[in-house]
């Protein structure tokens, strides 16, 4: 099945608006299993973040297990779900993986997962200059990787890293 190329693209300002018309029909039709409100994450939620025009969610769920009846559910709406990283979420993509324009990520609450995509989130939002480094990165990266999703998400890994050990550090988020 054919992938995706990374393309990096300028922000969009209807990414949230997106994202809120979205998270509406995620809302409703996984309800059962939902724990709390539905997030926006990943680059498409930080204003002015260049990023790939695939608006990200992350949906609170109590356990993957709980949660399995679940994707039938996401299936219903559209998303196409896929075994990545399956000891920590259910990941989905819509509407397929040759065309993307929503993930979806079910992610129990109680987990590092969780707590670290809001913060990485959240810092990025909160420091332009940290926002700014990011945006840089992806540029060079997804011209480096630009056919292969997993390489360019693999590279992303250490500077996200950084930024996660400063936050729980309490230091500036800067990488």
């Amino acid at each position: 099945m054919a992938e995706a190329p990374v393309e990096v693209v300028a922000y969009d300002p209807r990414w949230p608006v997106e994202f809120e018309r979205e998270s509406e029909l995620i809302a409703k039709a996984l309800a059962p299993w939902l724990v709390g409100p539905v997030a926006h994450i990943g680059s498409t939620a930080v204003p002015g973040l260049s990023a790939k025009p695939v608006i990200d969610i992350m949906a609170p769920v109590e356990s993957l297990s709980a949660a399995w009846p679940a994707i039938a559910a996401a299936q219903q709406v559209g998303y196409v779900h896929f075994p990545y990283k399956p000891e920590l979420m259910h990941w989905f993509c819509k509407p397929s993986p040759a065309l993307r324009t929503h993930h979806l990520h079910l992610v129990p609450t109680d987990t590092a997962l969780w707590r670290e995509r809001l913060a990485f989130r959240n810092a990025l939002r909160a420091d332009p200059d940290l926002r700014a480094e990011y945006q840089a990165l992806k540029l060079r990266l997804a011209n480096q990787h630009g056919r292969d999703r997993e390489a360019y998400t693999e590279a992303k890994s250490p500077f996200v890293a950084k930024v996660l050990h400063a936050l729980q550090q309490g230091g500036k988020s800067a990488a």
